[in-house]
């Protein structure tokens, strides 16, 4: 738990620090990325929880498969499931088509082409992931200390 703590205070400095001074498309992706760092580990501790408790008797080695243990181990948290999707996104962000909108200004935007739709990740949807984050964190903490 402590790393995955350690990744947090990471990102919430790019968040609240980076990011307000700088408003640049890259702290942008450079914070989804970090993000997803955050996730991927949160996987791992869950999935380590989850075999040692017998809930699941083998952790998959690539990450769909991962993904797919963790989509049946929270299938009735939406909100969990929610982040997953999310996290699927993030683990991509280098790879996918962005378009830089108004970096240096206080409505920088990019966007963001997934899935066939484009996604306006600017402040006010990184506020929105940022506390859907706090709640798939606080989640993750109640299931490691069951």
């Amino acid at each position: 738990m402590e790393k995955i703590i350690q990744e947090k205070i990471s990102a919430d400095h790019l968040f609240y620090v980076s990011l307000k001074y700088t408003k640049t498309c890259d702290v942008i992706q450079n914070l989804l990325l970090r993000w997803g760092e955050m996730i991927e580990r949160c996987i791992k501790e869950i999935l380590k929880h989850a075999k040692k408790k017998k809930k699941i008797s083998i952790i998959s080695q690539n990450p769909i498969g991962k993904i797919e243990q963790i989509k049946k181990l929270f299938k009735k948290d939406k909100d969990f499931l929610e982040v997953i999707d999310l996290y699927e996104m993030f683990r991509k962000v280098r790879d996918l088509k962005k378009e830089r909108i108004g970096e240096f200004r206080k409505n920088v935007t990019l966007k963001i082409t997934y899935r066939g739709e484009e996604i306006n990740v600017n402040l006010d949807q990184l506020k929105i992931y940022a506390e859907k984050l706090e709640k798939f964190i606080s989640t993750t903490k109640q299931f490691l200390l069951s």
